[in-house]
């Protein structure tokens, strides 16, 4: 739309800004310009906060910046009301709020401190349930890559296991479930993938598919529910005929009837199994073996 003129008695005179376009640019302008003022007003009400010595308006503004998402601002000062509060009736909440402040900003080993801090104090406290779920649930948000130390899954599970110990009943109950299934899922795929790392050494300074039956054997006594059994029970199968295969003559054939043996162990817990080709292969061997 071309610009508005306006005649009078000398000139046309052009409103450039009494166009759609033009009342946008202004109303956008207005609206940063307010939005600015209220960042810097902001800021200056919560740096006045942290400079004040009234611990009870900054608990209240730490509440307030909870509900609206602050949550670095109101760790921040919840810091400095935990010290003075502990002992009065402002002393559980503000270490609550505390440890969901950290929680809230995804730094979970941190609020795990503060929650842990507070169920301890306050064992049947108001946040009692809520402090020993979000703990554990902290910690398995936090919980690494295989690859990586699972210190933080194992404490994911104690912690989340505490949990249903102390609040069977909870409606939490169910998500702390899946959480510790699926961290137990990931200690068991680390420790296939060690006793995978034994058997590709093979022979290599020493026997290392025992040591790879091993930590296969371990590992599903400590986790007989994971979805990783069957790859578990499979690996020690094919360690086993290996180990067979790479013996002397004279102890080839007792090693292959415990290949036997592991064979018919595992058709029998895994009939429909994709490993089934594979596996009959290793008894045929084997029987060779053992008629001989």
């Amino acid at each position: 739309m071309a610009p508005v003129a306006w005649r009078n008695s000398k000139k046309f005179v052009t409103l450039p800004f009494e166009t759609p376009n033009g009342v946008k640019f202004l109303m956008r302008n207005y609206i940063i310009l307010f939005l600015a003022a209220l960042m810097l007003t902001s800021c200056g009400e919560y740096q006045r906060v942290q400079k004040s010595d009234d611990y009870n308006y900054k608990f209240e503004y730490a509440k307030r910046a909870f509900e609206q998402k602050k949550y670095v601002q109101a760790s921040t000062l919840l810091q400095d009301c935990i010290a003075v509060f502990k002992g009065s009736d402002k002393a559980e909440e503000s270490l609550y709020l505390l440890a969901m402040s950290n929680y809230e900003n995804a730094d979970y080993e941190t609020a795990g401190v503060y929650f842990k801090s507070y169920y301890s104090r306050y064992p049947k406290g108001k946040y009692a349930e809520s402090a020993r779920f979000f703990s554990g649930y902290g910690y398995y948000l936090d919980s690494p890559d295989t690859q990586l130390d699972q210190s933080l899954t194992i404490k994911a599970i104690e912690e989340l296991q505490a949990f249903l110990d102390y609040f069977p009943r909870s409606d939490k109950v169910s998500i702390a479930q899946s959480a510790i299934f699926e961290l137990q899922d990931k200690l068991t795929l680390k420790q296939l993938q060690n006793a995978q790392l034994y058997y590709n050494l093979g022979n290599y300074m020493g026997n290392n598919y025992e040591s790879a039956v091993i930590v296969a054997r371990n590992a599903i006594k400590d986790y007989p529910y994971s979805k990783y059994k069957e790859d578990l029970e499979m690996l020690i199968l094919k360690a086993r005929y290996q180990e067979a295969a790479n013996s002397i003559e004279e102890r080839k054939a007792d090693r292959f009837r415990d290949v036997i043996d592991e064979y018919y162990s595992f058709i029998n817990n895994y009939p429909d199994t994709n490993n089934r080709q594979e596996a009959d292969n290793i008894l045929k061997i084997a029987r060779r073996y053992v008629k001989e």
